[in-house]
């Protein structure tokens, strides 16, 4: 029993070994992967600083480009910051195998001595044909030399299950080896990484610094940001309100249009009970005309949700919250939902910026209804309603859109247009009827 036990176990130590590792090599080709992703979209940050830098002097747009080569720096630092503990985490494993089938094997070769010995002390060809002829019958003989058939075997066995697990042993410690050879090299990266992070803070500091020189230009540039998003949101909320106006009007309608249909049916029944009554000389039958059925109000707790399309359409918008495309393929976060630090002076945003490049197409996020198509500073917006949610999106041009429309998921509205820095960019908003909302919540993450 021991014996099958021993064996079954250096079975089961060697797949377990196995599997382990291939997850652990998983992991880390995905990390690289992650890493080299990484690395790549800071080489596209610094390729937009560099363009910006040449159409401009330092502004918001050129701290908000640092500021994400930062913000990806710091996760290219966490993600070999990860590949090392993984490293760390397969070294212990191999040590622990490696002690284990140390164990494994000197149990081998404890056991295979032993029969080894035994094999020797018994080996005389008289002992051997005493075990078989001393038995009490045919078939106690035939099994007798069974066992010493399998006997034999399994001293066979022993010697190969010896050779497979110094294999298996010497293949574990080369592992182990060059493990620790990854570690270091890694460790090596990880410190030329953390030298470049504090180039880029340091790069950040001297941009702060010239923004802060700027002093009255500065200022101006933020003022001039905060008019053009008060624009943006002032006629958002105007776009909401007409539209809450044109549901309640169209609700209103509808109400007095099955106020006059149940009048109407009143009348006629009436007019049917008089000309059936037994007091008419004139009686006659007369088929009655089937009652429509009125469906009851819709109650949403929003005027907006007065068809059943239109909750349809809400509902799907708040399931989709994390999983909505970004409008436009490529791009960077100038400005975030709520304050953002520019030198000593706050930009409170109500949706997001994105920089990308002029030109580029934009994409409605999610579909729904045009409630507003405007123009404003020589550049356009448009404003989509979702149910009770509204996306509004400013800074555009070569819009192709009227109110009134449908569009779908996808669907390319217009181009980015140049901001007030001259670099392209695209302000997002999403709102509901009390309040703006973080569209960073709402868009997948990239």
């Amino acid at each position: 029993m021991i014996k099958i036990v021993v064996t079954f176990l250096s079975i089961f130590i060697f797949s377990v070994s196995t599997i382990a590792q291939s997850i652990a090599t998983k992991e880390q080709q995905d990390l690289e992967k992650q890493r080299q992703q990484l690395k790549r979209e800071i080489e596209e940050t610094q390729d937009l600083l560099n363009k910006n830098r040449k159409t401009t002097k330092e502004n918001i747009s050129s701290l908000a480009l640092i500021n994400k080569k930062l913000s990806l720096q710091e996760n290219v630092i966490d993600n070999i910051s990860r590949d090392i503990n993984l490293l760390d985490n397969t070294m212990i494993k191999s040590q622990h195998d490696i002690n284990k089938m140390q164990l494994l094997l000197d149990t081998l070769k404890q056991d295979y001595a032993k029969s080894m010995i035994y094999s020797y002390k018994n080996r005389s060809n008289s002992d051997f044909l005493n075990f078989i002829f001393s038995a009490s019958s045919f078939n106690d003989a035939i099994k007798r030399i069974t066992y010493l058939k399998s006997y034999r075997n399994y001293r066979e066995m022993q010697g190969e299950n010896i050779l497979r697990t110094q294999e298996l042993l010497r293949n574990r410690i080369n592992e182990l080896s060059g493990t620790k050879k990854r570690k270091s090299a890694v460790l090596q990266i990880q410190g030329k990484e953390a030298n470049i992070l504090q180039n880029q803070q340091e790069e950040k500091n001297q941009v702060v610094k010239q923004l802060k020189a700027q002093g009255k230009e500065l200022n101006n540039q933020v003022a001039a940001k905060k008019k053009q998003m008060l624009k943006v949101s002032n006629a958002i909320t105007a776009a909401i309100r007409r539209a809450i106006e044109e549901a309640k009007r169209a609700t209103a309608a509808k109400a007095n249009e099955e106020r006059k249909t149940r009048e109407a049916e009143l009348k006629a029944a009436k007019n049917n009970t008089v000309n059936n009554s037994p007091d008419n000389a004139n009686t006659r039958n007369v088929t009655k005309a089937p009652r429509k059925t009125i469906a009851a109000p819709i109650n949403q707790g929003s005027e907006l949700l007065n068809t059943n399309a239109a909750i349809t359409l809400n509902e799907n918008f708040i399931k989709n919250k994390g999983l909505l495309p970004w409008p436009v393929d490529k791009g960077y976060t100038l400005l975030h939902y709520g304050p953002n630090k520019v030198g000593d002076v706050t930009i409170v945003s109500e949706g997001i910026s994105i920089g990308c490049d002029i030109g580029t197409p934009v994409k409605i996020i999610f579909g729904g209804e045009v409630v507003l198509v405007n123009n404003y500073d020589d550049v356009q917006m448009v404003v989509v309603k979702h149910g009770s949610y509204f996306t509004g999106y400013s800074n555009l041009s070569g819009v192709n859109l009227s109110k009134g429309q449908t569009v779908q998921t996808g669907q390319v509205i217009g181009k980015v247009a140049a901001n007030l820095d001259g670099i392209g960019a695209m302000d997002l908003i999403i709102e509901n009827e009390k309040s703006d909302l973080n569209p960073e919540s709402w868009l997948r993450r990239r």
